[in-house]
């Protein structure tokens, strides 16, 4: 590991401020578009599939409404299953592996689940590549009652007005070089913390909840996406982004106490994938794919296991 650089905006040793926030805000530039990128492929969903919109966000930068697709033929006798992708808008295929499973493969599985897909939770974050939203607040630490995040707190208000029990929530994301060379040096100004940069791993693994690990169900979807994109080994150290690997390709994280998207549910089955898109052994549809997968041999595997 190497620690990381010193970060442009703020003091070194000093929490950021409004006005370090603000700089850091005024920085950040719009690279891609929700609206065609995502909106676009929303409007055109298959017909087992109803759009909704259940927020929107208003920043000065914009207005960023937020859609879910929810199985049209939904009852109260089937469990239901949450995909989120996008909660980190930088991570590209958690959003469009998202949407891809909606158009491909979510009518499968219309009968024996109740879907619920919210494809990009951070729009903002989409269309600037962020991991944080424009108040320098990271919606993945933020599925807390009471969230400081609009986003989070968008998407928590969506499933609680549902009044169900999620039976499964898989929330897509990707671990890119970019967390080392820009997000964690930019969380070590924030906070005035000392952050190390660890090894990216160079492949696809799992992140699940330590209070609810689900081993079987992760070795499920390692065995199935390992035949779309290869896995992550651990380091030297039997570790995965400085977390110790509690099997091939999956490491555990305590998602409440962190205010993990996955976290929030108390879902029976939760995982979190995490592609690597910047592998010279990938490309963009091969991400897409990996994700795809993920979510498939999970719900494959819940099927299987009832």
């Amino acid at each position: 590991m190497s620690s990381a650089k010193v970060y442009a905006i703020g003091t070194p040793g000093q929490k950021w401020g409004d006005q370090e926030k603000a700089q850091w805000r005024q920085a950040q530039q719009k690279k891609r578009s929700y609206q065609q990128e995502v909106v676009s492929k929303i409007e055109s969903m298959p017909d087992s599939l109803e759009v909704s919109q259940y927020g929107e966000l208003n920043y000065s930068e914009g207005q960023y409404p937020l859609y879910a697709l929810k199985s049209r033929n939904w009852s109260e006798n089937k469990p239901t299953v949450l995909v989120t992708g996008g909660v980190h808008g930088y991570e590209t295929s958690g959003v469009q592996g998202a949407l891809r499973f909606a158009q491909t493969a979510a009518a499968q599985y219309s009968e024996q689940f109740n879907l619920l897909i919210a494809p990009c939770v951070s729009p903002w974050g989409y269309e600037t590549i962020n991991r944080w939203n424009p108040l320098a607040i990271d919606p993945n630490r933020s599925f807390v009652p009471q969230s400081p995040a609009a986003e989070s707190a968008a998407l928590m208000s969506l499933v609680a007005k549902l009044n169900v029990k999620l039976l499964a929530h898989i929330d897509l994301h990707e671990t890119t070089d970019t967390d080392n060379s820009e997000f964690r040096p930019a969380l070590a100004a924030r906070d005035a913390v000392p952050h190390k940069n660890w090894d990216i791993p160079d492949g696809f693994y799992l992140v699940g909840d330590s209070e609810n690990p689900c081993d079987e169900m992760q070795a499920a979807i390692i065995d199935a996406v390992a035949k779309v994109t290869h896995i992550a080994p651990a380091d030297e150290d039997k570790c995965l982004i400085g977390a110790s690997i509690t099997q091939f390709g999956v490491i555990n994280y305590p998602t409440k106490q962190l205010g993990l998207c996955t976290g929030f549910s108390d879902a029976s089955f939760n995982t979190t994938t995490e592609v690597y898109p910047d592998s010279p052994s990938v490309d963009d549809e091969n991400c897409i794919l990996a994700q795809v997968a993920a979510v498939t041999s999970a719900l494959d595997y819940i099927l299987q296991a009832d």
